[in-house]
């Protein structure tokens, strides 16, 4: 099928010409096979600092703003569910640079390949010592795993092997990372979609590490300078994470417009020009909710940029937002796909991959639930 790429509103920030879409797509495909992003495919994201989307230009990133960012990522997922995701996931990682002692970035984030990836789940435990820790624990759903230069955890605190509070009585957490070297990696990511994120677990037993591989994700208390790391991590997360089955979503319409229309053109069934209609319609709501999300990101980064902060109402209008886009591109995707027949079930079908990195994607924890 051929893709209108270049004449979509919000398809921009890529600046993709035709060849361009195909090859990555194609790469995309390999990737899904050999269920790993392939060489070829890193070679480009290396080349286009994706992997770098947040990181300063000091680090030899891209410095962009976050609307900017979501554009970056949209597109990335719209090209292909694995390739999005696993973009978002690891640039979001990268994001920790403005966090972690400064010296230490430096050494780490300048290196063209540098990737970080993790976990957010607290399933480890970190034993306090007199220049550090000692780190033991397994995690889920490390996106990028192969390609990771470096791994995120978090953990619990303890002290003589005793949980450390907070002042309100809350276990202490702090984020971590390792060198890949330093953790095993467990071959389990067995997913019905986005099979060439390769979202790994793993696992550390008895590592000793020094007191600054450990930091707080913490917009008050940045490290860096810039804007984006004074934006708060959840809505930024949230936002991130919508983007992307946003990006797929889109795609997925794309193609299942193209399946109909060819099932029109052979069998001549008027039933098939209402579900043309239907996907317009979906498309139409999709848009319009699309619209709301980036104009509430716009306004959260104008508000960072006046005050110094983002509001607590405005970031929950983000996080209900980025969940009402997710169900709805759900509902209108599980309507849609079975019109399109028994060719789209073919496990090697473009448009099954779509589906299934969809109804992958959909099932992260930060979108499935309502926060307070």
């Amino acid at each position: 099928m051929e893709s209108d790429y270049q004449t979509k509103k919000n398809s921009v920030a890529l600046n993709l010409n035709q060849q361009q879409l195909t090859q990555l797509r194609k790469l995309c495909a390999r990737s899904e096979r050999e269920q790993r992003l392939v060489p070829a495919l890193l070679k480009i994201i290396y080349e286009k600092k994706w992997f770098k989307l947040f990181l300063p230009k000091s680090y030899k990133g891209l410095e962009l703003t976050l609307p900017k960012a979501l554009q970056y990522e949209e597109e990335l997922a719209y090209v292909d569910g694995s390739l999005g995701w696993t973009v978002t996931l690891c640039a979001g990682a990268n994001l920790f640079a403005g966090y972690i002692d400064h010296h230490k970035a430096q050494q780490i984030f300048s290196s063209p390949k540098v990737c970080l990836g993790g976990s957010g789940a607290v399933s480890g435990l970190a034993e306090e010592t007199a220049n550090g820790y000692i780190v033991n624990g397994h995690w889920k759903y490390a996106t990028g795993a192969p390609h990771l230069t470096h791994f995120t955890a978090n953990c619990r605190i303890t002290r003589k092997g005793q949980p450390v509070c907070n002042e309100d009585g809350s276990p202490l957490v702090r984020s971590f990372f390792f060198r890949k070297e330093e953790v095993s990696v467990h071959a389990d990511w067995n997913t019905m979609g986005l099979k060439a994120t390769a979202g790994h677990s793993f696992s550390i037993k008895n590592l000793k590490v020094r007191a600054d591989r450990s930091f707080e994700i913490n917009e008050n208390k940045p490290v860096l300078d810039q804007l984006i790391y004074r934006y708060p991590f959840l809505p930024f997360a949230e936002a991130t994470i919508g983007v992307n089955t946003l990006g797929m979503t889109k795609h997925f319409f794309e193609l299942a417009i193209a399946t109909i229309k060819e099932k029109q053109h052979r069998l001549h069934l008027p039933v098939l020009e209402a579900v043309l209609i239907k996907i317009q319609k979906a498309q139409t709501e999709v848009a319009a909710l699309s619209e709301k999300l980036y104009a509430e990101v716009d306004k959260s980064w104008d508000e960072l940029k006046s005050s110094g902060a983002v509001t607590r109402p405005r970031a929950k209008r983000i996080g209900g937002l980025c969940r009402r886009l997710v169900l709805v591109c759900r509902k209108h995707v599980a309507a849609i796909y079975p019109a399109c027949g028994l060719a789209a079930t073919a496990q090697d079908a473009e448009l099954n991959r779509a589906f299934r990195d969809i109804f992958t994607a959909s099932q992260h924890g930060l979108l499935t639930f309502p926060r307070d």
